[in-house]
């Protein structure tokens, strides 16, 4: 049976948020396969109201793993590169806190180098708590084709990693936090990896580490087992010791916004995704934020810029109860209309990505004279009967059944609609904003934070 580290005493809701500082180690977030630090958001002020200032996400910059491990590909990354990347990382946190050891967080691909930092390049002096969440840590399959991914418990990566009597090292504590039975990329079928009716060789159990503290968060997906307030609150009580005193995250009188503009590139032929996220920084993007009211309308222009060589957008002050647009034009690409907010507290990793081209579907609704929405939800994935989306009130169609897996869904609306508000829906949390046309080669994105 698995038991808590000590419970807290009836005065710590006044006293664990002060201590929290001193008694807790520097902590490390780590995304996962194409992904940024910008998922860590919500994550990173559940540490902040919890007195704990010295948590960091990172965004590694080509966050993609290659096909094969030992080929290069443009814009894609080794599993040797993430973990010498990691190292830095490490060493930079701990050079700029002064600390003798980090607690080091990973998401799905994100686990893989804190572990081959801490189990094979020496970093386990380096590391007091070491913790993934939905990592395949025996491989998302385990079959004889496509022997050289990263992914591939049989593959030369995870058999070294995988290779010992255990799985953690003396020294570091080791927790995982998995799924029941819904994380996309621990499934006994290898339908959602091209392959439907051929055994994986993987179950539920595939991210779990012998030797570890092994969590189940039940009806949780791949991405909630890191992002998910249960998530945080089992994280929190891992690294510190007793539990976090609140999950809510209350708001700041006068929240500074900022972030970063990354790119992606065009892929290989016939090799997915057509198009490949990357972290590097974009420059040359005009960017606009309004205001926008309940109705979706704008109220007021709060901030312009064009990107320099860093990317960042940044910074800009708001209020915590403001709902927000932020105008993008890519050179290339369509111009995003991005709707999000509330933001409660401080951010510098609201990073921005272009979108992708539009399809079929929203050309012809440009044809038409239309508009083009998408909601995604960054933080988690979507699936039905579980959730509950909408997008100007209609349920949107090509959500799967079962398991989640889907991060964005799209509706188009008809030329009336131009300029007119529109909800979205993500279960309990909802985004307003404006249908823009597609004929102008436009696309509204509702993004949900939670």
């Amino acid at each position: 049976m698995l038991t808590r580290r000590g419970l807290p005493c009836l005065f710590a809701p006044f006293f664990a948020p002060a201590r929290a500082q001193a008694s807790m180690p520097p902590v490390l977030l780590v995304h996962g396969n194409g992904d940024h630090a910008a998922l860590w958001l919500t994550t990173l002020w559940r540490f902040a109201v919890n007195g704990h200032e010295q948590a960091r996400a990172i965004s590694l910059p080509d966050p993609l793993a290659r096909g094969h491990d030992a080929t290069p590909q443009p814009h894609r990354s080794s599993s040797a590169e993430q973990t010498e990347r990691l190292a830095a990382e490490v060493a930079r946190l701990r050079a700029e806190t002064g600390a003798a050891r980090v607690a080091l967080v990973g998401s799905s691909r994100g686990g893989y180098p804190i572990r081959d930092f801490i189990v094979h390049q020496g970093g386990a002096a380096q590391v007091s708590h070491a913790i993934t969440c939905g990592t395949p840590n025996r491989g998302v399959y385990d079959w004889e084709a496509s022997p050289g991914g990263e992914f591939n418990g049989r593959g030369p990566f995870l058999r070294r990693l995988n290779g010992g009597t255990g799985d953690v090292v003396d020294g570091t504590e080791f927790l995982t936090l998995r799924s029941d039975a819904l994380d996309l990329f621990a499934q006994p079928d290898g339908r959602f990896v091209g392959r439907p009716g051929v055994p994986t060789g993987i179950t539920a159990e595939g991210p779990e580490l012998r030797g570890a503290t092994n969590l189940v968060l039940p009806g949780l997906d791949h991405r909630e087992v890191a992002f998910h307030p249960r998530a945080f609150a089992e994280i929190f009580r891992f690294i510190a010791g007793r539990d976090a005193q609140r999950l809510d995250i209350p708001a700041q009188p006068r929240p500074v916004l900022n972030g970063q503009v990354t790119g992606s590139e065009a892929g290989s032929p016939g090799i997915p995704p057509a198009w490949q996220p990357t972290n590097r920084p974009v420059a040359g993007v005009r960017i606009a934020v309004w205001r926008i009211g309940e109705d979706g309308g704008r109220v007021a222009r709060l901030h312009e810029v064009v990107t320099d060589a860093g990317g960042v957008w940044g910074p800009m002050p708001v209020a915590p109860d403001w709902r927000l647009e932020w105008e993008v034009a890519f050179p290339g690409r369509p111009t995003l209309h991005l709707f999000a907010g509330p933001f409660p507290r401080d951010t510098d990793v609201f990073h921005i990505r272009p979108p992708l081209p539009l399809t079929a579907a929203e050309q012809a609704a440009g044809a038409a004279a239309g508009g083009a929405v998408r909601l995604t939800r960054p933080r988690g994935y979507i699936g039905a009967p579980r959730d509950l989306v909408l997008i100007d009130g209609q349920r949107p169609g090509g959500i799967p059944e079962g398991v989640p897996r889907i991060t964005t869904v799209a509706a188009t609306l008809p030329a009336a609609r131009l300029g007119t508000g529109i909800l979205g829906v993500s279960n309990t949390e909802t985004v307003v904003g404006h249908a823009v046309p597609a004929s102008e080669n436009r696309v509204a994105v509702l993004e949900m934070l939670h």
